[in-house]
């Protein structure tokens, strides 16, 4: 995953995690397990990664599975880079 660390840092900046950041890896579950995640903290990391990366996500795209860890995250960015 190319920009796994891109999108650490976004969610980092985005959600104000300070420290606790350096803890998450690919693996990291994000909803449910990030309490600072709730629903405006997603359209706000949504905005974040549009702008970061000059992308784009569909409606389709943003759903629990692409929260479900900093990795599948990561890999949706990539998928929306690649297009």
């Amino acid at each position: 995953m190319q920009s796994l660390e891109q999108v650490k840092f976004i969610l980092a900046d985005t959600l104000s995690l300070g420290e606790r950041v350096k803890s998450l890896g690919a693996d990291s579950g994000l909803l449910g397990n990030l309490p600072e995640l709730d629903s405006m903290a997603v359209i706000n990391v949504i905005s974040a990664l549009e702008e970061y990366f000059g992308i784009a996500f569909d409606d389709d795209d943003i759903n629990a599975h692409a929260f479900q860890s900093l990795g599948s995250l990561a890999a949706l960015v990539d998928r929306k880079r690649a297009q």
